[in-house]
């Protein structure tokens, strides 16, 4: 008897002590990490065995904004440049941007006429006075834009959106009759409404869908420098109010994207305040567009956070971002990770703003900035040119810039810097109608975003720009993981929904 009830006692404390075992679950996780030490997109399988400093906890059912998506621009610049080179290398970046094994893309731009990363300047509606835009082609792009966004689309499995944007009316239908500067002559607010509408058409004509378009990019103008054409807020508003939404609508367009705005994010509350002050204004705008140049390292939280509290159910989508005035270096990784890159302000902003515009690393500045803007409210997140040369053109009035892929055509080289793969570690596992989710993180050093996809995926992105390894325990309700992140690193992980 004694033993009997000896072997029941040690029969319930092994169940017991299963029991506790059992509650200890383990997260199960895909990571891959980009790192100044040189890994690229590289699946982590081994972690640290340090104990531990900090925690991150996911909560994925408190949940926020709707993700649009994430992606580059189509310019006649990289169009262009894609054309001189060779079909093996052009194929290789097409695919790295959008096929399934590479970065896959999912929101655009585009510009509408030229802009300085065009080969010159050009209209669709070139003839003067022609009010009914019986001359309007889209010839131009066809060398070039179009046969970049067919290929693209051919090697994206799920599609992309486009966002179409005008850097300005012609000419003649301004008050200066100049490409640069000036404002769209009231006569002509009903032409010009007409050819975003025949804009549509011609594309549709190609096989290509255009989801949406800002009004006028910088409508505050870049210094009258290249293309541009200047709006105040209440000027933007009469247009799309009176003019471009009725004429879409009225021409069956009516589901057609407008987004206002479309300039840098300091300046937001003033447009916001007029777009969405009654029902008539806000009624043709979907959205608001924001630019990253205002300053090197500032998100600009409270602006953003003012522009969802005052639309919550409307697109907040950045539509451009890029490291400018710069010229590209050349296969050199370690310059992307260094703080060595300067912008316009270093040396043209007034001195009130120059503390904004301070030496940069560029890859800090686009995991940092993307990060921020997932953390307040933004759905959308688009970089600038997705392929330049080596001099960071072509440009017309040479405003060189740096993208994520540069090419030398002559030689047929391509260099993927390590803006391509910071891009990728959102664009490619964060998929359009995720939604942001809540967390708390206690390390300060650490930036962090996390999502959950529409397959049930959650997504958590880390950026660690100290110069040390971070281990973290990371964990969701019940289940726990410890993960470490690299000195100077950004990382993907997937937590995949149980099968």
């Amino acid at each position: 008897m004694k033993i009997l009830k000896i072997l029941s006692i040690n029969l319930i404390a092994l169940m017991v002590i299963s029991s506790c075992v059992e509650t200890k679950k383990s997260l199960k996780v895909e990571v891959v990490e980009t790192s100044r030490s040189g890994s690229k997109l590289s699946k982590v399988e081994v972690f640290s065995e340090g104990k531990p400093t900090s925690k991150i906890n996911l909560n994925p059912d408190r949940t926020f904004q709707t993700f649009t998506g994430f992606g580059g621009s189509f310019t006649e610049s990289s169009a262009y440049l894609l054309n001189r080179l060779s079909k093996e290398n052009r194929q290789k970046i097409i695919d790295a941007y959008f096929a399934e094994s590479g970065a896959r893309y999912s929101l655009t731009r585009t510009h509408m006429n030229s802009s300085d990363f065009s080969l010159g300047q050009y209209s669709y509606a070139p003839v003067e006075g022609d009010t009914l835009l019986t001359n309007f082609s889209i010839e131009e792009d066809k060398d070039d834009i179009i046969p970049m966004i067919k290929e693209a689309m051919k090697a994206s499995k799920e599609g992309f959106k486009i966002i179409s944007s005008p850097w300005t009316a012609p000419p003649w239908m301004k008050d200066n009759n100049e490409w640069v500067g000036g404002k769209l002559k009231p006569e002509h607010y009903d032409t010009w409404a007409l050819f975003f509408s025949k804009y549509v058409d011609a594309y549709e004509a190609e096989g290509i869908d255009i989801w949406g378009f800002t009004v006028e990019n910088e409508p505050h103008g870049n210094g009258n420098n290249w293309e541009s054409m200047h709006y105040t807020p209440e000027e933007m508003t009469d247009f799309v109010s009176n003019h471009l939404g009725p004429q879409l609508e009225k021409d069956g367009k009516g589901d057609k994207i407008i987004l206002g705005y479309d300039q840098n994010r300091e300046g937001i509350k003033e447009w916001v305040d007029v777009m969405y002050k009654d029902e008539k204004n806000t009624k043709y705008y979907d959205g608001t567009a924001i630019h990253w140049y205002e300053s090197t390292y500032e998100v600009f939280p409270e602006a953003l956070q003012y522009a969802h509290e005052k639309a919550p159910k409307k697109y907040l989508i950045q539509t451009e971002a890029c490291v400018d005035a710069e010229v590209p270096k050349w296969k050199d990784d370690d310059w992307y990770w260094s703080k060595g890159a300067t912008d316009w302000g270093w040396d043209w902003a007034p001195d009130d703003q120059k503390h904004l515009h301070p030496k940069y690393v560029p890859v800090y500045r686009y995991a940092r900035d993307i990060i921020g803007c997932m953390n307040n409210w933004v759905d959308g997140w688009v970089d600038w040119n997705m392929i330049l040369d080596r001099q960071g053109g072509p440009n017309w009035f040479k405003n060189w810039c740096v993208a994520p892929v540069i090419v030398d055509p002559d030689q047929d080289e391509v260099y993927f810097t390590p803006l391509y793969y910071t891009m990728a570690h959102f664009s490619k596992y964060i998929r359009p109608g995720a939604k942001r989710i809540d967390f708390e993180s206690t390390d300060k050093d650490l930036q962090v975003s996390a999502a959950t996809n529409p397959d049930g995926s959650h997504i958590v992105i880390i950026f660690n720009p100290s110069e040390e390894e971070k281990v973290f325990e990371l964990s969701m309700k019940e289940a726990q993981q410890v993960v470490s992140i690299s000195p100077q690193a950004i990382q993907t992980i997937v937590l995949n929904p149980k099968k």
